[in-house]
């Protein structure tokens, strides 16, 4: 009989899984829908003058050199004044679309300053943008011009007022002591008619902008003829074609702020307005505001101001800058005009400007008040007499004059050879009212007929005058010392300004000695840089037999001796320096006089660079980057045979920790010699007379190659520390490597002996229970030839399963045992033990402190394991 099942009643699922897709592809749409949005850019207006070399859908918009809009749309405006140009910016630049930011349009623009937008000429012309500050908005009127840059960490700016712009535009170089340190950025005429000019001062040099700081144009050329000579001078080529403007400042004065305003002078004269001080007279009979101060008839400075007081009157006087120098404690001031005689009329061009101030100079630091006397001062003293010497004769001859700022003060009465024939002697006589010039320290220098000074920083021509032109000229240069000088003192005579400076240097330099393994292309004069000004020069080059190396003195000005610090470090300097990688080539070309003489420059380490307080201060490196490293030099020798090349690194545990520099065969052709340097900051344990050597190439076995990358880098040298206290700095590399050279110094160091070698390898592994637990470092032969000695290194983290109740064995290839009742037996161990070897190790105790092991213990390594060995199993801690 048939069995009816009962059907099975099923309830259908109210949510089927299937519907997750659509609704997961919903979400996904809407996501991407609105990172589309978020990311669509963001539309803004640009009201331009013109449209001109704005093209739709080409030209960028830029901020630091990042493309962050494009143009997409140009129309004109509805005043027909202009154009509308549509940019679309990039989402992100959200934060600097601001009412106070500035859009302009860079095209490649060429004039005498130089080439403004260069990257424009290549990648065509973009539109800048300078964020601002203020509420977001999205239309712009774009700037006809670049705007001035904003004031910041990189530099300063400042503001500059002149009623007249002159030659200075923008681009015109800024100079302080003739060295070009910033630029002009724009300019503008304000409400007031005044010129407004923005000046951009380097951030190296904006600690020179002092809150009272003298600033004046210096553009063009400055002709001053007279009887006296000509003279032509500038403040440099550039400034004579493109205009520039100059300053000066107090050291001792506070810096400036951000955006300080000048005024900006006609000339240095009008700038830097000498020194101030007053003249009281009983009446001012002959006495008006701009009254000349006279020296010998030159004009040295004006009267000021004219004031009545209760005991006469108060002369407010100023001697020019050039000439303050003449305002002493002693110096007198007397009123002289036109005088009338018998004889003639003396001065006669006075009757119609009216009186002069006469100056006689004094000695002594200057005071702020002088009384005026109505006549000359009776003087009863003679000329004042001087000896002087020299160890050439620059052309002077008797009556030679001899002058002081273009005054003639007095004359040379005799000219004779020493006695000893060592110098020239030279008899001088000075008029009394020059006496206080002279001071110790005072010297003097012969002035050529003609000079002719031309160089990038300006052209200078000089001439004497007529009357010097047979007998020569002397120009007194003041001591800085206040004491007088008594007759019996003889002054220095140099050849010439330049001569005499050198000679102060020398006097006043500091000396650095530098030791060299070459000449290093130096020679007496090459210069001394820092940052690329130069600082000093090189006094001598000497070759030093008993070191076998070239001794280097150096001169440092004295103004900036205090760059020499135990952490100062001189390398020298390379005519040209290339430096070529992935990013690009980097070209430094050294100053054209350094380039010529060769040059050594210096930089300062911080005080954490050094090590031990030890810096080696007086060596001249090869290079910068040694020099920053503080390399030691070390001299390595290797047999002729050896394959090393320059540019080998030297190393320690696989670290660079030196390089070779030079290589060369000795004179018997016997011995490579190389010359190497060691990183300053591992030197010291290296340069010890125990430190050793070694070279290091590639070697190819069964188990692998050991020091591969020196298949394609060359042969290095591996270095090993050394204890003893004495150094040294010449070693030989040894011909037997240390085989634990690379070792770690905490691993176990042991050696193996057995009557053969077998399949054993350096490289080949020790094993402990199947697992490498350190190497075979090195294989020889014993010194009775009797057995074989394998050095092995135990891995620290594995050196407590080895003790002295260790057993070792060959663990290597096949072994086959036939017998004849016991049939054959064949134990492998793994395929990399069949192909390279291996040894085995078991332990029977556990460790104790009597079986604890040192390094160098030695074992015998037995052919194969008994049965019993391979069923220890101590517990090892």
């Amino acid at each position: 009989m048939t069995q009816t099942q009962s059907p099975k009643i099923v309830k259908k699922k109210l949510f089927s899984p299937i519907w997750l897709l659509p609704l997961l592809a919903l979400g996904l749409s809407a996501w991407l829908g609105i990172k589309s949005l978020q990311e669509s850019g963001i539309e803004i207006e640009i009201h331009f003058p013109s449209a001109t070399g704005i093209d739709v859908g080409k030209t960028l918009v830029r901020y630091q050199g990042l493309n962050i809009g494009k143009v997409v749309d140009i129309s004109l405006d509805q005043n027909l004044s202009g154009v509308e140009v549509k940019v679309l910016m990039d989402y992100r630049a959200q934060p600097f679309l601001k009412r106070n930011t500035k859009f302009w349009l860079v095209t490649p623009k060429a004039s005498i300053t130089g080439v403004e937008g260069l990257d424009a000429l290549f990648s065509g012309n973009y539109i800048a943008v300078q964020p601002g500050d203020g509420d977001s908005q999205t239309r712009f009127v774009a700037q006809r011009e670049a705007p001035p840059m904003k004031p910041g960490k990189d530099g300063r700016i400042v503001e500059l007022y002149a009623d007249t712009l002159g030659s200075v535009d923008v681009g015109s170089q800024i100079f302080y002591r003739q060295i070009p340190v910033g630029s002009v950025v724009s300019y503008k005429l304000e409400p007031d008619q005044q010129i407004q000019i923005s000046a951009h001062i380097k951030d190296p040099y904006a600690n020179l902008v002092k809150t009272n700081s003298h600033f004046w144009n210096v553009s063009g050329i400055a002709v001053n003829a007279s009887l006296q000579g000509i003279n032509i001078s500038s403040e440099s080529l550039s400034a004579i074609l493109a205009g520039g403007i100059a300053f000066s400042s107090d050291s001792t004065a506070a810096p400036a702020a951000a955006n300080a305003s000048f005024p900006l002078f006609e000339s240095e004269k009008q700038a830097n307005g000498g020194v101030r001080f007053t003249l009281t007279a009983p009446h001012a009979e002959g006495i008006n505001q701009g009254t000349a101060i006279s020296l010998r008839g030159i004009t040295i400075g004006t009267i000021d101001a004219v004031k009545l007081t209760d005991k006469g009157v108060n002369l407010s006087a100023r001697l020019f800058s050039a000439n303050q120098a003449l305002l002493t404690n002693t110096a007198q001031f007397y009123l002289q005009g036109a005088e009338i005689s018998l004889k003639g009329i003396h001065h006669p061009g006075r009757l119609l400007t009216g009186p002069v101030i006469e100056l006689l100079p004094g000695s002594g630091k200057a005071k702020s008040h002088y009384p005026l006397l109505d006549k000359a001062p009776d003087n009863h003293n003679g000329p004042f007499t001087l000896q002087a010497f020299s160890k050439q004769n620059p052309g002077i001859k008797v009556g030679a004059t001899v002058k002081y700022r273009q005054f003639t003060i007095g004359q040379v009465t005799e000219v004779t050879l020493a006695k000893d024939f060592t110098q020239v002697n030279y008899i001088l006589q000075i008029a009394p009212a020059y006496q206080g010039l002279f001071s110790q320290g005072s010297y003097l220098y012969g002035q050529s007929p003609v000079s002719l000074d031309a160089s990038v920083d300006g052209i200078s021509v000089t001439t004497s005058d007529s009357d010097s032109l047979l007998s020569g000229v002397l120009i007194l240069e003041p001591g800085q010392h206040k004491q007088p000088l008594n007759r019996e003192h003889s002054l220095a005579v140099y050849a010439s300004k330049a001569d005499a400076i050198n000679a102060q240097r020398e006097a006043h330099s500091r000396q650095v000695t530098l030791r060299s393994p070459d000449g290093a292309g130096l020679s007496a004069g090459s210069p001394v840089y820092f940052k690329k000004m130069q600082i000093g020069r090189v006094k001598s080059v000497q070759w030093q037999p008993k070191s076998t190396d070239f001794a280097i003195e150096l001169q440092i000005d004295q103004d900036y001796a205090g760059l020499l610090t135990p952490n100062t470090v001189f390398w020298q300097n390379s005519a040209v320096t290339i430096k070529a990688g992935f990013t690009g080539v980097d070209v430094n070309v050294a100053p054209l006089a350094g380039a010529i003489k060769g040059s050594v420059s210096l930089a300062i380490l911080p005080s954490t660079a050094t090590t031990k307080a030890k810096t080696n201060t007086k060596q001249l490196y090869a290079s910068e980057q040694l020099a920053l490293a503080q390399a030691q030099p070390v001299t390595l020798l290797l047999p002729a045979t050896a394959q090393l090349k320059t540019g080998a690194q030297i190393r320690y545990q696989g670290v660079d920790i030196g390089q070779v520099q030079q290589t060369k065969l000795s004179e018997d052709l016997q011995q490579i010699q190389a010359t190497a340097w060691l990183n300053g900051r591992y030197a010291d344990a290296f340069l010890r007379q125990d430190s050793r050597y070694y070279l290091v190439s590639a070697r190819i076995s069964l188990q692998g190659i050991e020091a591969p990358e020196t298949l394609l880098t060359g042969a290095y040298i591996a270095a090993l520390p050394g204890q003893h206290k004495l150094h040294q700095y010449r070693f030989h590399i040894q011909e037997k490597p240390d085989w634990y050279a690379d070792t770690p110094p905490q691993a176990l160091k042991l050696t193996l002996v057995r009557n053969t070698l077998g399949s054993i390898k350096i490289g080949t592994p020790i094993l402990y229970r199947g697992l490498t637990i350190g190497q075979v470092k090195g294989v020889e032969l014993a010194t009775s030839g009797r057995n074989v000695h394998i050095y092995i290194a135990i891995d620290a983290k594995y050196r407590q399963l080895i003790n002295r109740s260790s057993r070792f064995w060959d663990y290597s290839g096949i072994k086959v045992d036939v017998g004849l009742f016991s049939g054959a037996q064949i134990e492998t161990g793994s395929l990399q033990t069949i192909l390279a070897g291996g040894i085995a190790v078991a332990t029977e105790q556990p460790n104790q402190t009597g079986n604890q092991l040192s390094s160098h213990t030695s074992f015998p390594l037995h052919a194969k394991a008994n049965a019993d060995w391979l069923n220890w199993a101590p517990k090892l801690q």
